[in-house]
């Protein structure tokens, strides 16, 4: 029997003796306007609907979230000189004018979330005209080109707020420079698409492992009105999911996360973005030599990695984890061992080399620089901490859901009489550190500011602590510009006269 899964630019058909990958045919042949004729072209567009994600959470996501926050910061290394693009996120120096950036990242996280825009706007305008072999599988690809739309917008109504709203195809330059819509109507429009989705989606044990499903489309759709404090509405989506019985937590909080080449999709997983170890498909993730602190010998990043050809590494390391995140931790809690780690590098400018780096994704592998593990999105103990906020929030009792996820870190009940909102907010940072959580946490929570202006006040009072070698100090105007929301794209602002 054959297991289908899907991989982000193919979909991988794996039997007993060989794998097929299914090509996506170029954009420019032949042309959108007659592409769609049946029921395959769709299944193969909507593949590459997903292939965005990986290059989100490969190389963009991690900065513009985690390391914008008080979890993770960079390693100085004044031997390397200045990653200065990357630096100027976590520092709030991020130099703007007029509301645009030349900051590439930014521009990059951009692209990428309309090029999934375009992708699925390309599925969505035909798809009601032509003829499948069942309603079920149209609605399944519909349902799935909706759900990346939402949530493609909604990373953008985060990032930026104001952002032009395309529902259609892109025909000419004229149509690609809209005006800014609101953030009240790109919620509206992501609402509409998730609850679509969630209705035309099979649940998660009927459903090709890695595509969207109906659980997805609601936690997307729960985590929309918990920033919107619709706290009612998020609460019936959330006991859908968990009334489901599609999701359970893992019993060890390890295992919770895939090898390079195993425990995907596994029963906690949500939705997770695909990745495949193999060098020369254009499928394996590298995200984790990113968040390795440098100088780093091939022996020391063999110790983290096991491959086989390592390679040493230099530069500034990224994705550290910070003082703050690794006191952020109870006694006892094993989501600590299980997410943080150390290592002494021989040749690093600062103090005696030993950095903190993030465990949780650190598999072993085969191939220096291509790994396999995916990356996820939401897992279910994130849909019963959403669910212990909805219902604390209302004033209902929600310990039972956060002491699930306590528990299975090996931590006692919550305690009495201590605030249930903080104590759900302290649980989200440490179990859902370096997922890229924390910084829309504290937004949505109205402590960004606050939070930051006070890190930012740690890191240039002991600077030490937060590796910068002995002599190094923070540039002079880093964290002087604290704000929720990034500045558009300076590139794409000169082709629009709307930003």
């Amino acid at each position: 029997m054959k297991i289908k899964i899907i991989y982000l630019l193919a979909i991988v058909l794996t039997s007993c003796n060989q794998e097929e990958f299914l090509t996506i045919a170029p954009e420019t042949s032949p042309s959108s306007a007659n592409f769609f004729t049946n029921e395959d072209d769709f299944q193969q567009a909507v593949n590459g609907a997903y292939a965005p994600l990986r290059s989100i959470v490969n190389d963009r996501a991690w900065l513009l979230g985690e390391m914008r926050s008080d979890n993770t910061y960079f390693a100085r290394n004044p031997l390397f000189g200045s990653t200065e693009q990357q630096e100027d996120i976590a520092d709030f120096a991020i130099p703007s004018a007029n509301g645009v950036t030349s900051n590439t990242h930014v521009l990059n996280q951009y692209r990428l979330d309309y090029l999934i825009i375009s992708r699925t706007n390309q599925i969505l305008l035909p798809i009601d005209e032509v003829e499948f072999s069942s309603e079920e599988l149209k609605n399944n690809i519909k349902g799935q080109a909706l759900f990346l739309r939402a949530y493609a917008y909604f990373e953008l109504v985060r990032y930026f707020g104001s952002v032009p709203l395309h529902l259609t195809p892109v025909s000419n330059r004229e149509e690609a420079a809209l005006p800014l819509a609101s953030n009240e109507e790109i919620y509206i429009q992501i609402i509409e698409d998730a609850k679509a989705a969630a209705q035309m989606l099979p649940p998660k044990s009927q459903q090709e492992p890695g595509r969207a499903t109906s659980g997805a489309a609601k936690t997307l759709l729960a985590n929309v009105f918990i920033v919107q404090k619709e706290w009612a509405q998020a609460e019936s989506l959330l006991l859908e999911v968990v009334n489901s019985n599609e999701y359970t937590l893992m019993p060890d909080y390890n295992n919770a996360f895939s090898t390079s080449t195993a425990n995907k999709n596994n029963m906690e997983s949500v939705f997770e973005v695909q990745f495949i170890e193999d060098a020369g498909a254009g499928l394996s993730g590298s995200f984790l030599n990113s968040f390795i602190p440098r100088d780093i010998s091939a022996e020391e990043l063999g110790s983290i990695t096991g491959t086989s050809n390592p390679q040493p590494l230099s530069g500034e390391g990224n994705n550290i984890p910070t003082p703050d995140i690794i006191a952020a931790y109870e006694e006892g809690d094993e989501r600590k061992d299980a997410s943080i780690d150390y290592i002494t590098l021989g040749e690093s400018p600062w103090k005696n080399g030993e950095y903190p780096y993030i465990k949780k994704y650190a598999k072993h592998h085969s191939i220096h620089g291509s790994h396999g593990m995916n990356w996820p999105i939401y897992r279910y103990s994130e849909v019963l901490l959403f669910l212990a906020e909805a219902q604390a929030e209302q004033g209902k009792e929600a310990t039972i859901y956060l002491n699930m996820v306590r528990n299975r870190a090996g931590l006692d009940d919550y305690g009495a009489g201590g605030n249930i909102l903080d104590g759900i907010y302290h649980e989200r940072r440490v179990e859902l550190a370096f997922e890229n959580k924390r910084w829309f946490d504290l937004v949505r929570t109205g402590k960004a500011i606050q939070t930051m202006t006070a890190f930012g006040n740690s890191v240039f009072a002991n600077p030490l602590d937060y590796y910068y070698p002995e002599g190094s100090e923070p540039r002079a105007h880093a964290f002087n510009t604290i704000t929720e929301l990034y500045p558009l794209p300076a590139d794409e602002a000169a082709l629009s006269p709307y930003f």
